[in-house]
């Protein structure tokens, strides 16, 4: 802001966003991904044993107390939860042993990793300092284009503060199919994010998103520009949680050789059903075209998942254009089963997903993020107190799994991108933890996803990608085909799902 036309100044600030910008996400996923790549019975060992203290902790945190007194619980909870520091404290030593000399984070490395004809933009959230009166500002955004030759542009975006309210009401409107206001709204989100940057990005037409803030939850594809048009008639969008994530997509990823399903679908779990005075009371809530978390209480003691008949047709579907998946419903579809997983090359999961605002638990608050958002599995609504699968995967425990070498995790579930939002590191939720699991795309929702649309989009997604299509361009040419249907043409049904990380075609042609 200083020195606005000054090219070191410039150059320096976007490198030192690049280099802090989700660095925590990045050293721990390089620490695991270190020891996946070794793969020694040792480091395996130690994956288990992260992995079983994680469930451990997960299950404690969101149970409650079962047959202790509260403060027997909490200390279990404390145990629990040192353990886990001190195993991914041992990943961390361990993997430093033996990890690659990492490639120095400069804006030349990453600009070497962007395709031609492709912009990145880094959205940044900050606070001004003033070092004359030593006075800090009020948090803006600002805007960051980079392409595989020339110098970076920037633009200042202005105070979060109006762009935050701007994205709070778009995404307000875009859960509810019956809002009429919809482009009005994606129109205003525009005005302030996108269209400051349209005349840097000229005519290129994909680009690669690094949100930041509140912006990590926009479906940038439903914003509206000067013309009336949805983005998503103009741009391809692919999210990424920095620039940074490109050097780390270029790293080969060819899992160990072993006995797994080349796609695995896991759908229509056996949620099961309660006792009848526990049923009693709990408030159930009715929704019936939508794979929502159903029910209110502490945590998720007072949580009643209802059954998703409509994913067994999607499960079938799936079937049908993967002739070699395997498929996992009902009493199958178990969190053991997820945890044993090996690396399948696709990975499709269609059941309820969740996310607990702290604000809204009346439990009081749990301020791991990761335990506040998950899926719910076979099993998910008998006893909690099951010491091997309570049928809740939590974003700590997703974490986890052994997903290095999957090409896609598909979470055909409500609320599945969301959860907490940390400046300068991301959102903090399954889409975190499926990064740390190794997967290299995740295609997740941003709100609670209508059934029958799902399995529509989720059937022509993955017959564009057999067809050769690209990880975003396939999901580009699904919402076009449904924004051409009259009945699917609110953003409701078509923009909910977004697509992180790898964008390439399963092949890995780009």
């Amino acid at each position: 802001r200083a020195a606005p036309n000054n090219a070191a100044a410039r150059d320096l600030a976007l490198t030192v966003i690049l280099q802090r910008k989700g660095r925590a996400l990045d050293a721990m996923t390089d620490s695991i991904a270190a020891l996946r790549r070794r793969a020694s019975t040792q480091d395996q060992t130690l994956l288990d044993q992260l992995q079983s203290a994680q469930s451990q902790h997960a299950r404690l945190v969101l149970n409650g107390p079962q047959r202790t007194t509260p403060a027997q619980h909490q200390t279990r909870i404390n145990t629990a939860a040192e353990q886990v520091e001190k195993l991914e404290a041992e990943v961390s030593r361990r993997s430093a042993e033996f990890r690659a000399q990492s490639q120095p984070v400069t804006i030349a490395a990453v600009q070497s990793s962007i395709p031609a004809e492709v912009a990145l933009i880094e959205f940044f959230s900050y606070r001004p300092y003033n070092a004359k009166d030593r006075q800090t500002g009020a948090r803006r955004y600002i805007a960051y284009e980079l392409r595989q030759q020339g110098a970076a542009q920037w633009v200042d975006l202005g105070e979060t503060k109006p762009i935050d309210e701007a994205v709070a009401k778009l995404r307000q409107a875009l859960r509810d199919k019956k809002r009429q206001d919809v482009k009005p709204l994606a129109r205003a989100v525009d005005r302030l994010v996108m269209q400051p940057l349209r005349p840097l990005l000229g005519n290129t037409r994909r680009v690669l998103l690094s949100p930041d803030g509140a912006l990590n939850l926009v479906p940038f594809a439903a914003l509206v520009d000067e013309q009336n048009r949805y983005l998503v008639k103009s741009y391809e969008f692919s999210y990424l949680t920095s620039g940074r994530d490109l050097l780390r997509l270029q790293i080969k990823r060819e899992s160990r050789p072993a006995k797994r399903p080349t796609a695995m679908v896991v759908a229509n779990p056996d949620f099961g059903e309660r006792a009848k005075n526990r049923q009693a009371q709990e408030r159930i809530i009715e929704h019936s075209d939508t794979k929502t978390v159903m029910g209110a209480g502490a945590v998720l003691a007072g949580y009643y998942f209802r059954p998703l008949a409509g994913t067994a047709d999607e499960a079938q579907a799936l079937k049908a254009i993967m002739r070699e998946a395997t498929v996992l419903v009902q009493t199958q579809a178990t969190e053991t089963a997820l945890k044993r997983l090996e690396h399948p090359d696709i990975l499709h999961i269609a059941t309820h997903g969740f996310f607990f605002d702290n604000q809204l638990l009346s439990a009081g608050r749990i301020e791991n993020p990761l335990l506040r958002s998950g899926l719910a599995l076979a099993g998910a609504n008998l006893g909690r107190d099951s010491e091997q699968d309570d049928g809740i995967l939590t974003a700590q425990e997703a974490a986890g799994l052994n997903l290095w070498g999957t090409k896609l995790v598909v979470l055909s579930a409500c609320d599945t991108g969301v959860g907490e939002i940390k400046n300068g590191d991301g959102v903090y939720g399954l889409r975190r933890a499926l990064v740390l699991a190794g997967s290299e795309t995740q295609v997740m929702s941003l709100w609670p996803v209508s059934d029958r649309g799902t399995r529509e989009l989720m059937v022509a997604y993955y017959q564009r990608l057999q067809g050769g299509a690209g990880r975003s361009e396939a999901l580009r040419q699904v919402q076009l085909q449904m924004l051409a249907d009259t009945k699917r043409q609110h953003p409701y049904y078509w923009a909910s799902f977004i697509q992180s990380g790898e964008w390439a075609r399963l092949d890995g042609k780009r």
